[in-house]
This record gives C-alpha cells, structure tokens and sequence, in this order.
C-alpha cells in the first residue's frame, strides 16, 4: 500500500467520535475499530470513510443482537431451544434472586456448623419425584450420560487391569463395550450424536439388532467379558411406524439383573405428569415409570417437560448413584448455586401440587382463552395499515419431545396493505422487545400459546411500531 494510502485510513479517536454512542461498551467498540482499521491496512485499496462506518456500524449491530434478552416466542413451539428452552415461573426466578444475593448455606452444615454436603435436600426430593432410591444433577443431560457412561466404561477398565497385576496368566479385556440398539443411535440438535458422545466418553460401540427391530435375543448374543452396560435411548424427537420391534425394558432389565450389568436408560424429556391425559398429546414415559420397568439408572433433562432450569438429572439405585458422585469428573459437571436453587423450586412445585410451570400452563391453556385474547390483540390493532385476524394453529412441545403430537391453537394473522410478510416478520424480529413468528399463506402468524398474556401490551406496541 502507498504512503498516500496509508495516512487516508481513519485514526481510531475519528471513527469513535463518528460511530457515537453504539450502546456497546466502549472498551468492545474500541477493539472492533482497532481490528477493522488493522484489516484495511492489509488491502490494496481502502474505502471511503463513510463505507467504512457503515461496516462498523453494520458489525457492532450483529455482536449487540447476539446479546441474550427477553423476546416474544409466537412460534407455538413451547420447549424451543434456540429461545432457551423451558421459561421459568416467578417462585423459580424468585428462589434464585434470593440466592443469588445473598450469602447461602450451598456447601455449609447449619445443624453441625461444618462443612455440608451440596444439594442434598434436591436430591432427596428428585429421588421421590422419580421413585428412586436415590438421585443427583449435573449441569445437563449430555453430561449426565457422559459421565454415566465414563464411569462405567472406566471402573471396568480398571478392574480388569488390577486382575492383570494380580498374577493372572493375561490381562482380561477391558469391560468398555455398551450395547444399544441399532435403532436407538439418535441425533438430536446441535449435532449431538450418541455414537460421538460413547466414544468420546471412552466407550466401545456395540450396535444390536437392526434400525427396525431388536429383539431381547440381540442383547442377550451381544453380553460378554467386555460389557460394560447396556444403554437403551428414548427416541424422543422422532417416531418409527411399520414393521418395527423393540425389547420391552422389563425384559432387558431382567437380562440385565442375571448378567450382573448396569441398565441405563437415557430418557431426554423429563415429563412428570401423564402426557396423554392432555388433548392432542401422546404418552411420553416418566422417571418414575422407567424405574418400575426396571432401569437401574434414568436420566433426563432439567428445562424440557420438567419446566426448570438446564440441567441433568439422574435418578436410581442409590449405590450407582454414590459411585457417580465420587468419580473426580462429578466435580467438573456439578451445578452452580442459581441452578440448584432453580431445580429445587422446581421440585417443590410438583410435590406440593401447585400450579407454576410455565411449559405445564401453555399445555393447559383452554382454547376459548386464547381466542379471546386474540379478538382483543385483533381490536387494539384497528387502524393501522393491516390486515388482522384470528386463525387457528397447531403448536407443538418442540425441544425433541413428542413429534407427533399437535396441541389445537389460535394463531393472529397479520397482512399489511403493502408490506410483504416476510418484510414484516423481519421488522418484529428486529424490533427492541423481538417477536418471532413465522410466515404461511402471506401472512405473518404469531402463535399466541406460546405467547404469555402478560405480554400481549408488548406485543400490541411492536405491531403498532412495524406496521406504520
């Protein structure tokens, strides 16, 4: 780059002073400049101050997007991801304020005086949630198998290696294998794959059965030295139909007590009530019904069906669960203050009988109820350059849950006068309180299940802004 090229890029206190206040932190704005500046020297050729600006200001309005706040979820999936899952109820938000301000008895013994145990009243209450002798929590369900199964993979390796320097003739082969269907060797979202997870957590792959049917005989031919568990996998986010077979879980369990191998159950949702008491909804098995089928270990996921925070629970015979907890990975995985004071909330909140799970309370919500509130939101829009009106929708549970099943809903429609909905669906997108709908038919659909009544005055006030 020529001299004369050089002294025409921008000094950083310029394109300060002329970007203003972004409502990014000064120190993040000050070391994007720097960078982008540092990037212009490299070409050949520089643009013209006011591109570059824009290209700043363009690059400081996608990082400050990316910040995680409140938005509108009309999409009428309840358990989203991409929206973090599960919202919470105000006795859960109000139990981790008060944690969170205050100093608390996390890991301190009030009784004694001394050092206490972590989590221990959580425990308790989740281990009869589940009907299980015992539970604990990690951080979320992936780690929860993972650390099921690096304990298991590794305890056996372990063993076997022991027996090995004891004077045995040879070293017996490792117990690292877990057997799983063939049809159970899911992937759910973000790429996360339970052949990745086995062999990341040191285990061995042993594939039984067929994609379409595996029968008791495939687990009990696949059983050897080697085993270190057997792991059956809810296919939580799809269905198979047709000609397909499954070994009912009592059986397996029973294989399982006379081959002296853990079975472990990976159950992803975490439903606590009967599914399929409520309209549109199939049966999804609970903790605790797992457990009757006899599954040494469950574990699920704190923020799907549950309605609490991320986490991993894992539930079930209480001498598998004591050998978890000592494993040094355990410490790695463990749940901070907020998440236990959340999940603890939570528990709470299904043993006393109350209502306040948000996910639990959209299910329910009666269909005159929203459209209701749908003529309301429809009226408080008249005026403007739109179309609006009441329609009928079909939302789902969404977060890899119940893929066949449609709850009956009520959806506003939206079609401006010259706007095209996709123009429309962006602006609410974009708007200081976000709304997320989606496009059908030329309008703008927001699902108003998934949208809680306390925010329709939010809602009214973004439509009013984009539509103008």
């Amino acid at each position: 780059m020529k001299q004369s090229e050089l002294r025409a890029i921008p000094a950083v206190e310029k394109v300060l002073q002329a970007l203003g206040d972004t409502g990014v932190p000064r120190p993040i704005v000050l070391e994007m400049v720097r960078r982008e500046l540092a990037e212009l020297r490299k070409r050949k050729s520089v643009p013209a101050f006011d591109a570059v600006l824009a290209s700043m200001r363009d690059s400081l309005r996608d990082l400050s997007a990316s910040r995680i706040r409140p938005l509108i979820n009309g999409t009428g999936i309840l358990i989203h991801t991409n929206f973090g899952r599960a919202p919470l109820g105000p006795d859960v938000i109000g139990a981790m304020s008060s944690i969170g301000s205050n100093y608390s008895n996390l890991e301190y013994g009030l009784i004694g005086g001394t050092r206490g145990g972590r989590a221990a009243y959580l425990e308790q209450s989740l281990a009869v949630l589940c009907a299980a002798e015992a539970a604990t929590v990690v951080n979320n369900n992936a780690a929860a198998l993972v650390l099921i199964l690096r304990h298991f993979c590794q305890a056996g390796t372990e063993v076997s290696q022991r027996r090995g320097r004891n004077g045995a003739h040879r070293t017996p082969p490792p117990k690292n294998e877990v057997i799983i269907s063939r049809g159970e060797l899911i992937q759910i979202g973000g790429g996360f794959r339970i052949p990745d997870i086995l062999e990341s957590s040191g285990a061995k792959l042993h594939e039984v059965g067929t994609t379409n049917k595996t029968s008791l005989r495939d687990y009990a031919r696949a059983i050897g030295p080697e085993t270190a568990l057997i792991l059956k996998v809810h296919r939580s986010n799809f269905f198979m139909g047709g000609f397909v077979e499954s070994a009912p879980a009592e059986e397996i369990a029973e294989l399982a007590r006379k081959k002296r191998v853990p079975f472990v159950e990976d159950l992803g949702s975490g439903a606590m009530v009967e599914t399929e008491t409520i309209a549109g909804l199939e049966h999804e098995p609970t903790p605790s019904e797992v457990i009757r089928r006899g599954v040494d270990l469950v574990c699920f996921s704190g923020d799907k069906l549950l309605g609490g925070p991320q986490a991993g629970v894992i539930a079930g015979k209480a001498k598998l669960i004591a050998a978890l907890k000592s494993d040094p990975f355990f410490r790695a995985l463990r749940c901070d203050k907020l998440i236990l004071s959340a999940l603890e909330a939570t528990a709470d909140i299904y043993m006393r009988g109350q209502q306040g799970i948000p996910v639990l309370e959209m299910v329910h919500a009666p269909i005159d109820q929203l459209r209701l509130r749908g003529e309301r939101i429809r009226s408080a829009l008249n005026g403007l350059p739109i179309k609006a009106s009441v329609g009928e929708g079909k939302a789902q549970i969404g977060g890899g849950t119940l893929p066949r099943s449609v709850i009956a809903s009520v959806t506003l429609d939206l079609v401006h006068n010259t706007i095209k909905a996709q123009e429309i669906a962006a602006r609410l997108r974009d708007h200081a309180v976000p709304v997320i709908g989606y496009v059908a038919r030329g309008s703008v659909k927001l699902d108003l299940r998934t949208i809680f009544p306390r925010q329709d005055a939010e809602l009214i006030a973004a439509i009013r802004v984009v539509c103008r």
